[in-house]
């Protein structure tokens, strides 16, 4: 085996000592230097390259944002149909839509195209229903592609498993409105509503005309069955429906004390008088459109068009769903996602 002397390694030693020091301070240190500020530079370049380029893409999302506001709608009185709920508006949140963006790769001058992934916040009006004179509300706002379902309840409970199933089927949730001597008797029935994900809401006590009352009675009748709503079914109502649609302008201001907004109904399907379910299913199909309120009762005529009156609706391009979703500000889901 060749060992190396020690002679040898001290001179390989000087050797590397003087090429270092030749780079740093010899004839080549200008041209070390050189490279490594060349390189500096280009990476500062690249870094300030990439930076124009995103705020070039802020900028964009800035300037596209402007064209995608949608300012929102105030409620309103309107002659017919009196009051109408508002709807919300939209605008692009700039912040989030861009860091989103850059987390997906987009960059200034890409683009937006189809699947750019927009993020959008609701922009809720300055004027609401409680904002309103107190006024009966007979349909949502048009704006919003739902439907309501309104079933009141004072009788038929017969009817109801099969309707229930039906609901539970077409995955929708509906409204029910209980008349208070009813639901006293039928707790159980209108727990396992509750459960199944529907609302529930006030029909007065004991069915009245409401406007052949005086005011302490009228009162009393929906007293009466909002404590029933609260304590049997632990429920916070919003909604009143005066039987058989009859009310004066005393009802709608004592509903209104109560904390309640008067809903009346837009498209009657008359199911006690027990039509066809067909006719009623084209009924729907030929009149329900964005914002309808459908006023139905746990019927025969019901039970077995429930599910033709539904798809009626969808195949309208509408959502059936509770009074409460149909009449709120709130946007659809499918309208918040990056369009």
């Amino acid at each position: 085996m060749r060992v190396t002397s020690p002679m040898v390694l001290a001179a390989m030693l000087l050797c590397l000592v003087a090429i270092l020091a030749a780079g740093r301070y010899g004839p080549i240190s200008a041209y070390v230097q050189q490279v490594k500020s060349e390189s500096k530079a280009e990476r500062a370049f690249g870094n300030e390259k990439e930076e124009d380029t995103l705020n070039g893409l802020r900028e964009w999302i800035r300037t596209e944002a402007k064209k995608r506001y949608e300012a929102p709608v105030n409620a309103s009185l309107d002659r017919v149909w009196k009051a109408i709920p508002g709807y919300n508006g939209r605008e692009v949140d700039v912040e989030a839509t861009y860091e989103k963006a850059k987390s997906m790769g987009f960059r200034a001058g890409t683009g937006g195209g189809s699947s750019f992934p927009w993020v959008y916040r609701e922009v809720k009006p300055d004027v609401n229903l409680p904002d309103l004179q107190p006024n009966p509300i007979y349909r949502g706002n048009s704006l919003k592609p739902m439907v309501g379902l309104m079933i009141n309840v004072a009788w038929g409970e017969e009817y109801l498993p099969s309707i229930l199933r039906t609901l539970d089927e077409e995955k929708v949730k509906a409204t029910f409105f209980f008349d208070g001597s009813w639901l006293s008797k039928h707790v159980d029935i209108a727990q396992d509503i509750l459960k199944k994900g529907h609302e529930a809401s006030n029909h007065a006590y004991s069915h009245p005309n409401m406007s052949a009352l005086g005011s302490v009675r009228q009162r009393q009748e929906i007293v009466k069955t909002e404590n029933l709503l609260r304590t049997k079914l632990g429920v916070e109502n919003k909604w009143f429906a005066p039987p058989s649609g009859d009310f004066n302008q005393r009802t709608v201001e004592i509903a209104r004390e109560q904390g309640l907004q008067t809903v009346l109904w837009t498209l009657d399907t008359v199911d006690w008088k027990k039509p066809p379910a067909s006719s009623v299913i084209n009924k729907v199909y030929a009149r329900a459109g964005a914002g309808t309120l459908i006023l139905m009762h746990p019927t025969e005529t019901t039970r077995d068009g429930l599910k033709g009156m539904i798809r009626a609706i969808r195949s309208k391009g509408l959502t059936p769903g509770t009074v409460s979703d149909t009449l709120s500000t709130e946007r659809m889901k499918e309208e918040k996602k990056g369009q």
